[in-house]
């Protein structure tokens, strides 16, 4: 098909605004010429993109497919003038990870350090998500890199294996849980609990988890970092899950207690995601490097 970036961005309107004609204002079109480029789209497609209604227009199926990849294209040309831009300035390399919340928190942070003091003027953009939406952003171009870990679709991705995340309960020392080895998830709902922020993929997940078991998570506060977590629960604000890493460095500074989680989903596998048969750019290839040395995993022979 033959279309530009004004075709695309005209779509994107009509479909946000549900009107040709709001559309067209939006992109500073006359109506006439929108409603052109638009017939143009469906001419090439072979197949109506708009359902034409009295009230405005909605997309069709193949309108929604279209849709879906335009704004694909969209914002990778917006991260290609982002990109471009910070060359203009001196970087040399931008590289995209996509993580979990123990990625975020507890995988990566040493990591990126390294990484970045190694690689003056390479930039990371470091975002925390759920794992279908990593395994989605890797697919479509979003991020170079993905962390996810447990049972994930990685949609075709290739995945590698790096290291086993488990998370644990973590108490007070006297707590009533405290003399317990092991306690299924469950149990743990009787007491206050303090957990991560809205939006984090660890605290979803155990929202999830709470929600079909049909009980509520009596959550006291909400931290933005184990670290944080761990001192509130020292300090006697409540209980919580961490991962097993994150639990290790604060059992003796805050008088912590361990207790295993007998629930199977309490072991995650942790893989990094990259696109299949498609070469890295060359500053992700080294952070992938410098992950997968970390954990003293041999990077792979076969890499494109």
């Amino acid at each position: 098909m033959d279309f530009d970036l004004t075709d695309l961005r005209l779509l994107v309107a009509t479909a946000d605004e549900g009107s040709l004609t709001r559309a067209a204002a939006a992109r500073h079109l006359s109506l006439a010429a929108a409603s052109a480029r638009i017939k143009a789209l469906e001419g090439q497609a072979g197949i109506p993109l708009l359902y034409r209604e009295a009230r405005g227009v909605r997309l069709t199926p193949a309108g929604e497919a279209f849709l879906h990849h335009a704004r694909a294209v969209l914002r990778q040309c917006g991260q290609l003038q982002g990109d471009l831009q910070a060359y203009a300035g001196g970087l040399r390399g931008h590289v995209r990870v996509f993580a979990n919340t123990t990625g975020v928190t507890d995988v990566l942070p040493e990591i990126l350090a390294a990484f970045l003091r190694a690689h003056a003027q390479v930039n990371v953009d470091l975002r925390e998500k759920p794992n279908p939406e990593i395994a989605r952003g890797v697919l479509d171009g979003r991020a170079d890199l993905g962390i996810v870990a447990g049972p994930v679709d990685t949609l075709g991705l290739r995945r590698i294996h790096f290291s086993t995340d488990r998370l644990v309960l973590v108490v007070p020392r006297g707590h009533a849980l405290a003399r317990r080895k092991r306690v299924a998830f469950a149990d743990t709902l009787a007491y206050e609990q303090v957990g991560m922020h809205e939006g984090s993929t660890l605290q979803a997940f155990l929202l999830h988890a709470t929600a079909q078991l049909g009980r509520p998570l009596r959550l006291r506060v909400q931290l933005a970092g184990f670290d944080a977590i761990c001192r509130m629960v020292g300090a006697g604000v409540g209980i919580a899950v961490v991962p097993e890493s994150a639990a290790a460095r604060h059992l003796a500074p805050h008088r912590l207690v361990p207790i295993a989680l007998e629930d199977a989903w309490a072991v995650r596998e942790r893989h990094v995601l990259l696109r299949e048969r498609e070469a890295l750019p060359a500053p992700a290839r080294s952070l992938l490097a410098l992950l997968l040395a970390h954990y003293r995993v041999p990077e792979p022979a076969d890499l494109p």
